[in-house]
């Protein structure tokens, strides 16, 4: 099973005092590389176009971390195709391919922030319309070097030739948050899943998996070629009360901002203490007791690729410099042990 890191470049105000972009964008290049030094498989970053979140061009910051690494795979974290143009996500990704000799791939979905659609001049009510219109593009360009196409959205093609192309097959993801439509929908398509949990339990996600696995099969593909990825929030720290210490603040600050927008309300430490207890969603602790989480999420749901979220809110860059390391050298090896890879 493949081990990475997530982020969606958070900059949320560190004790009163917000983030500039540029220091977390540097931070989140130096996150890759220390990810690429643990010996983890994938560095993944998130587009958000909102002032607590740096990365609203994923696939510049990721060229940028391609020029400092040599081996970790780069993803984004999603790329939200409903606003985008999928020619351009498909130039831009095969040029980092490119650049990268072969390192990139794209999750791609629908998004849960809404604020791409108004700066982009796409109306919400096309929500669900616009990505599987797009997504539909984004895999013909997979699959033909000379495209007719045609839809609502966006100018028809006919036999355009879309460059550069990448000099394997590109990775297309998509990020799922829960709903079978879209899982049935990448399956049509013989496309991996990224399951993003970030509530709840994780077992409740285990009939998603099975449909995932069943849907491929029926649509006359292998599942060995549609793996299943999950990604989760959570954090390493040398023991369990130091991780605790660590991660609430910053957490708790990311979540109650958007609890209140999404009428969650405030995060509590009870509710904090209930996400990382057993069978929980968060992935926190000592570098024993997250090894253990992981093994039983893949146990359960039968993921072939695991992607831990570590800064959730900002954390000191030292922390999370730190929880990458502890991840790759001693998590991932018993990881490893304990599934026999």
């Amino acid at each position: 099973m493949e081990l990475g890191i997530t982020t969606f470049a958070d900059a949320y105000p560190v004790n009163g005092v917000p983030t500039p972009h540029g220091v977390r964008l540097r931070q989140v290049v130096e996150e890759a590389v220390a990810a690429e030094q643990a010996g983890l498989d994938v560095y993944g970053i998130g587009e958000h176009h909102r002032a607590d979140f740096a990365a609203s061009a994923p696939a510049i910051v990721l060229a940028a971390a391609a020029g400092k690494t040599g081996k970790i795979n780069l993803t984004s974290a999603v790329t939200v195709l409903s606003s985008e143009d999928p020619v351009r996500v498909w130039q831009q990704f095969t040029t980092l391919d490119l650049i990268s000799s072969g390192r990139a791939e794209i999750i791609a979905g629908r998004g849960s922030f809404i604020e791409s659609f108004p700066l982009f001049g796409y109306d919400l009510e096309d929500y669900d319309d616009l990505f599987g219109e797009k997504l539909d593009l984004l895999v013909e360009l997979t699959r033909e070097e000379q495209v007719t196409w045609r839809g609502r959205f966006r100018p028809a093609l006919h036999e355009q030739g879309v460059f550069p192309r990448p000099e394997r097959k590109l990775p297309v993801w998509i990020g799922v948050g829960g709903t079978p439509q879209s899982i049935v929908r990448a399956a049509a398509y013989g496309l991996p899943v990224a399951l993003a949990i970030i509530g709840g339990r994780p077992a409740q996600f285990g009939p998603l998996a099975q449909l995932h696995r069943h849907a491929i099969k029926e649509s006359g593909f292998e599942p060995d070629d549609a793996p299943l990825a999950v990604h989760m929030h959570g954090y390493v720290a040398p023991t369990t009360e130091q991780a605790v210490d660590e991660y609430y603040p910053s957490y708790a600050q990311a979540m109650t901002v958007l609890g209140r927008e999404r009428g969650w309300g405030a995060m509590t430490r009870n509710q904090f203490n209930n996400l990382r207890g057993r069978g929980g969603s968060l992935v926190l602790g000592s570098p024993q007791e997250v090894a253990e989480k992981i093994v039983e999420v893949h146990r359960v749901l039968g993921v072939q690729r695991f992607m831990l979220h570590i800064s959730v809110g900002t954390l000191p860059h030292e922390q999370v410099l730190r929880a990458i390391e502890l991840l790759g050298t001693q998590v991932a090896p018993l990881v490893r042990a304990e599934l026999g890879h």
